[in-house]
């Protein structure tokens, strides 16, 4: 059941603590999905380009979303050491930080399981699926089924000014 009254808002430090502890979280999950992905590779796999080139891969993406939602999270201090801005919310309903944090899930997700099967990998497609999907939804979609609105307005006064017309000649 959903809560009652007004919904209660967030304080600068509470974000800022906030920002702090799930920047936190997905460094852990960054070095634990390569600690893992790395260890079983050297011990019982080949070491060939196509171990170590999803690696990179991860890597990038990794670096692009952690410095996103880093930066995103970026506080403001005073001269004198106190906190001005805490940052965007981090863990936000439907912000941008929610993506990343899924892209950054997603692929420690699927270099784990890479380490069974390199086909797992495939799996990493799931994310440009997601990003077209959310496009179609909130701007693809809107723009191509919205419909022309002036001439239906420009038609529906003219058939509002008949039917008063009509009405006008019964009376």
């Amino acid at each position: 059941m959903a809560p009652k009254g007004k919904v209660g808002t967030k304080g600068k430090k509470q974000i800022h603590e906030e920002n702090k502890a799930t920047l936190k979280f997905y460094t852990r999950v960054i070095i634990g999905a390569n600690t893992v992905y790395t260890t079983v590779n050297l011990i019982f796999c080949d070491t060939s380009f196509w171990t170590w080139f999803p690696l990179v891969f991860a890597l990038v993406v990794y670096v692009g979303s952690y410095r996103s939602m880093a930066t995103m999270a970026k506080p403001a201090f005073a001269e004198n050491g106190s906190l001005l801005d805490g940052g965007i919310d981090l863990n936000m309903e439907q912000g941008m930080a929610e993506h990343l944090k899924d892209v950054i899930l997603l692929t420690a997700i699927v270099q784990v399981l890479s380490t069974l099967s390199f086909y797992f990998w495939y799996l990493w497609l799931l994310a440009p699926a997601r990003a077209v999907q959310l496009l179609w939804t909130n701007f693809l979609g809107p723009w191509f089924s919205a419909e022309s609105s002036a001439p239906a307005e420009e038609v529906n006064e003219k058939k509002q000014k008949r039917q008063e017309r009509r009405q006008m000649k019964r009376f």
